[in-house]
């Protein structure tokens, strides 16, 4: 039964290259690649339409032996998981997040965190400890995110661990015994000192960097000066609908509540 390899090496995405220019996620019979004993194929829940999908991650893409005739044939690229969001369907790049994380997951839990000894798949997506029993799941990292509107404006910050100059929304992790809406709160007194109200929820989004989930939300701008938390943020301020500065990309929650916002005025961003 044909099934989809999603082969990664760190966090590059093992691509097969279609006769069109575009990209694929190699789907065979059997493994595509030559494994060793230590390879670690996971197995995954499959796609909507039945299809069978596995997992691995491979030590040196330099040194991958293509097995599969038709993968040799037709070519292949390894691309960054963030890459792959252009030029995968929105179903295999959501799937290639999964087994992303349920590596990383795999590899932060090959010992049992209470009496030490090796852990042991019990499920696809559980481990048990070999000695006492303890069984242990995949955990997310919940982060709420948020547009802040003042008229026709919003609030963009560049945080210091982004890589590229671009400008997003607060955000932050959920802290433990608290609810979504409280972190909203907290996260935007903390970073920028400003109080908001009329919280609304936009939606949420899987954020395979490495294991997250991206809770989003609209407020409403009520008081306060913008007092950045410089331990955070490098940059930020107050932008116009028409006169925003570069925007975080396509694949991100962030971009996702910006464009909303931005229909509204009758514009659809030209940046990628």
């Amino acid at each position: 039964m044909k099934t989809y390899y999603f082969i990664f090496s760190k966090t590059d995405l093992l691509l097969q290259r279609l006769p069109d220019g575009k990209y694929t996620i190699p789907c065979t019979e059997e493994t595509p690649v030559k494994t060793h004993a230590w390879t670690h194929i996971m197995e995954v829940s499959p796609m909507e339409n039945g299809t069978l999908v596995k997992t691995m991650m491979l030590e040196d893409p330099q040194h991958v032996e293509i097995i599969d005739p038709e993968l040799r044939a037709s070519g292949f690229d390894f691309i960054g998981l963030r890459a792959s969001f252009y030029h995968l369907s929105t179903e295999l790049y959501l799937k290639a997040g999964k087994c992303q994380e349920l590596l990383y997951w795999d590899h932060n839990t090959q010992f049992c965190g209470v009496c030490g000894a090796p852990m042991k798949m019990h499920t696809i997506i559980s481990k048990r400890c070999t000695q006492c029993g303890k069984e242990v799941w995949p955990q997310l990292a919940t982060a709420i995110i948020v547009l802040i509107h003042r008229g026709d404006e919003v609030l963009l910050v560049h945080a210091k661990n982004f890589k590229g100059d671009f400008y997003g929304l607060v955000a932050g992790f959920v802290e433990t015994g608290e609810t979504l809406e409280q972190a909203v709160h907290r996260e935007v007194m903390e970073e920028t000192g400003l109080t908001i109200n009329n919280l609304r929820y936009f939606g949420s989004q899987p954020w395979p960097y490495p294991c997250g989930l991206m809770v989003g939300f609209n407020a409403d701008y009520v008081e306060g000066e913008v007092h950045l938390q410089r331990s955070e943020l490098s940059r930020g301020s107050w932008f116009r609908y028409d006169a925003l500065p570069r925007i975080p990309q396509r694949l991100s929650i962030a971009r996702m509540i910006l464009d909303d916002w931005l229909k509204g005025y009758g514009i659809v961003s030209e940046q990628e």
